[in-house]
């Protein structure tokens, strides 16, 4: 029996796989979040109309401060979990990925012009060493961007009183790597291990979500995401992708 034409790869079915993860994972949180949302925005409507009402009594009656106080925390929540729902949607797209060849540094290039202006406010220096020679890869660039969008945001929330983001790109012996490093607050090794893990943060209005998408993004392009920090020296992300033969 002749050999057939051609064969899939592992490096192929690998990222078959992942693409197939990812796109059932938006799928599912696309059809979640607006089934939520719902109902959602019809509580917190209703409460601002309950609070408008409130208002409108007399203000010395305690019973109706109180009120109008368990009336504004309830709008707050909801805010809150409207946000989480923006935020879940925003970075969970319900649509596959559309992989066409590229060139890693652009998407790394825009997410971070995205936050030039924060950083210098901030006092963080953005020092850049993409590799002009980098080999290319198949990739969705508007997912990867908003992949690194979410670990440049993390490290800049790290550095409130300033310091040094690098962002570098080298070749690996099987593709391409991005690292992201920052010499901000850090992180000791239990929070590192669950900080991809979904609504896990450390933040009071965090929602938990950016950095578990980041990776699922990383993932359905058949990469690997990791992370190595240290209390008060800083956090490294390093994002390793493969190159196929035919790109590289």
């Amino acid at each position: 029996m002749s050999a057939p034409e051609s064969t899939m790869t592992d490096l192929d079915a690998d990222r078959d796989y992942w693409k197939n993860r990812y796109q059932e994972l938006a799928e599912l949180a696309g059809s979640l979040a607006h089934e939520i949302k719902n109902p959602l925005s019809v509580i917190r409507m209703n409460v601002e109309l309950l609070a408008e009402d409130l208002a409108e009594l007399p203000p010395e009656d305690p019973k109706t401060r109180r009120t109008l106080r368990k009336a504004q925390i309830v709008q707050g929540q909801c805010s809150r979990l409207e946000n989480l729902l923006n935020d879940f949607l925003k970075f969970s797209r319900v649509r596959p990925l559309e992989l066409s060849p590229g060139n890693l540094n652009d998407p790394i290039r825009r997410a971070i012009e995205a936050f030039e202006v924060q950083a210098e406010a901030q006092g963080v220096e953005v020092v850049r060493y993409l590799d002009r020679d980098l080999p290319g890869m198949l990739l969705d660039a508007e997912s990867l961007e908003a992949a690194v969008m979410n670990l440049v945001k993390n490290s800049l929330e790290a550095m409130p009183a300033g310091g040094q983001l690098i962002a570098r790109t080298r070749d690996t012996r099987n593709g391409v790597a991005f690292d992201l490093i920052d010499n901000g607050s850090g992180m000791d090794d239990q929070t590192a291990m669950q900080m991809f893990q979904a609504f896990y943060s450390t933040k009071d209005q965090g929602t938990g979500l950016g950095l578990p998408i980041a990776r699922k993004i990383v993932e359905a392009h058949g990469g690997r995401i990791a992370v190595h920090s240290a209390p008060g020296i800083g956090t490294k992300f390093t994002l390793e992708f493969p190159t196929p033969a035919r790109l590289g």
